[in-house]
């Protein structure tokens, strides 16, 4: 057994088990990536993998049980080479960050700006997606750092770090009804909803509320973008529910922002990463950075501004 034939069953996984794009990856012929594998399940005295004829299937459980290990090792890899790289005081390099629209939006420009002044060698690489996404991509090592809100607090294999804490907001026109009078999670729900997607920014807080009501929000329109939310919002189709740090009060100063902390619960936005990954410095310093921008950003809210 060999350090090879362990990272030729990652890529196989990686690939889907296709054997030509692996051996494509693994820069050799396809036979010598069967070869290997006939040698490896002949030293394992079992077969890693189901087969209809050559064609691999997926996974027998010996070989997800070998699969667990392997990834083991394939971080260990990369965490010796961030090592080398750390004491090489090496500037060069990418930082994967997987993050939703409101935080690459609202949260990230100004932690990016200070991190690029500081490494300018350090290429930065962003995905936006769903928590759920973010959290696989954590786990197929193609993303450094998660920034989110919903989801991380389920897998006990990421470690979390509180970010900072908001809440929602409802936007409406001006002259709105609900601008006047006491505002209710009843007076809401007889209103046409425009919010989040199912598990983006806090969707779940909001759902939670309105079923502690025994209410059902009449949700028309869904989706990930707050600015997608605020455009149909100033077309009259219903009122909005964002995170406040979505209204930009100079840019979106045709809407009104009416607070929804007393009725809908304070959301926590958190940074994760794998617990068996080595962050190298460079990690470490955006993390910080982020850490400070999030701490401004509270004080902001709290005094107002």
């Amino acid at each position: 057994m060999n350090l090879n034939q362990l990272e030729l069953l990652r890529i196989l996984q990686e690939t889907d088990f296709n054997l030509s794009k692996s051996a494509e990856k693994m820069h050799v012929v396809q036979s010598a990536v069967s070869r290997q594998l006939q040698l490896l399940e002949a030293e394992l005295g079992s077969p890693v993998f189901e087969r209809h004829g050559k064609r691999l299937l997926g996974l027998t459980p010996l070989g997800e049980r070998i699969m667990r290990e392997v990834e083991q090792i394939h971080q260990a890899k990369k965490n010796i080479q961030s090592m080398a790289d750390d004491f090489r005081a090496n500037r060069n390099g990418t930082l994967h960050i997987a993050t939703t629209h409101t935080q690459a939006k609202y949260l990230l420009p100004v932690p990016v700006q200070k991190f690029r002044q500081q490494y300018p060698g350090i290429k930065i690489y962003m995905v936006q997606s769903s928590p759920d996404n973010l959290i696989d991509l954590l786990h197929q090592h193609q993303a450094d750092i998660a920034i989110c809100t919903e989801k991380l607090a389920d897998d006990d294999r990421l470690i979390l770090r509180p970010c900072y804490q908001w809440h929602h907001v409802a936007i409406v026109p001006k002259n709105h009804p609900l601008t006047s009078g006491e505002l209710t999670l009843r007076r809401l729900a007889t209103e046409p909803i425009l919010t989040y997607s199912p598990g983006f920014t806090g969707r779940s807080a909001i759902e939670k509320a309105f079923n502690d009501a025994e209410l059902q929000p009449d949700i028309i329109l869904a989706a990930a973008d707050s600015d997608v939310i605020k455009t149909y919002v100033r077309l009259g189709l219903g009122v909005g529910i964002i995170a406040e740090t979505s209204y930009e009060p100079i840019k979106d100063n045709d809407l009104v922002a009416l607070d929804l902390s007393r009725l809908i619960q304070t959301s926590v936005t958190k940074i994760a990463y794998l617990k068996q990954l080595y962050l190298p410095s460079y990690c470490r310093y955006f993390i910080d950075k982020l850490l400070e921008q999030a701490q401004l950003k509270t004080h902001s809210q709290s005094q107002g501004i």
